[in-house]
């Protein structure tokens, strides 16, 4: 298993394992109970990180939200609570997560172990999103809180190159989504308003640019070795099949 195939077979379980957090009922309704609509916490809670900056620069970061519908999200967050302190929260609840949810997997340590020196292989260049939330102090030092952080900014360096690859690819995000599995779907998840660009024209460059993500961030994955890779993507598979059921 070559890094970039350790990191093209890592992306679907570390997106699963991050989405059972965020849709967890616990998650919903402690962020209820800030006052903030859904698209509110998540556009803060996300890019928060970043600290006090434009919605502009936010939206330059993350990508693939209009632009728009980020500014909406992340103005009406900052009516209430500062951007960066629902991103601390989110933290919060994250490492709160990870120890009821993670804290009895058989081999947690070994998977925090080799998780972290992937995270920390990582090279921030181009990746603003994944810099800032690997800066963030961690409130608990409890292996289970540790994995949930450390799974947390391996999918966002994940989502972060796919940003870099897909702009490489000449391809603009509204176009890469609607290129993807989700299509229009996703071009409405995400905030764009229609009318959408043909999806026929544009597949094949979107292939290339996951090709370009994965050796991006199969560089990182380079720190293990051959085996360790093996073992990495399969503690994740386990935990994300016992995790998701």
């Amino acid at each position: 298993m070559t890094p970039e195939q350790a990191a093209a077979n890592a992306r679907a379980g570390l997106a699963s394992l991050v989405g059972a957090f965020a849709e967890s009922p616990q998650t919903l309704r402690r962020a209820r109970l800030m006052g903030l609509s859904g698209w509110a916490y998540h556009v803060s809670a996300r890019a928060g990180a970043l600290g006090d900056v434009r919605p502009e620069t936010a939206a330059a970061a993350i990508g693939f939200i209009a632009p728009d519908a980020l500014t909406d999200g992340w103005e009406a967050a900052a009516k209430t609570t500062a951007p960066v302190e629902v991103a601390t929260w989110h933290l919060q609840e994250l490492c709160r997560w990870g120890v009821d949810q993670l804290g009895d997997f058989p081999r947690l340590t070994r998977l925090l172990e080799l998780a972290k020196r992937v995270a920390d292989a990582v090279d921030c260049a181009g990746l603003p999103l994944f810099a800032a939330w690997r800066a963030m102090p961690v409130p608990d030092a409890s292996p289970g809180a540790q994995l949930a952080v450390v799974l947390h900014l391996l999918h966002e360096h994940r989502l972060g190159v796919h940003v870099v690859a897909v702009r490489a690819s000449g391809l603009t995000p509204l176009q890469a989504i609607i290129a993807g599995p989700e299509g229009e779907t996703g071009a409405v998840a995400f905030g764009w308003q229609p009318p959408y660009p043909p999806a026929g024209p544009i597949v094949r460059r979107l292939m290339w640019a996951e090709s370009v993500a994965d050796s991006l961030a199969g560089q990182a994955y380079a720190a293990l070795d051959l085996g360790e890779r093996v073992e990495l993507i399969g503690l994740l598979e386990s935990l994300s099949h016992r995790i998701g059921g």
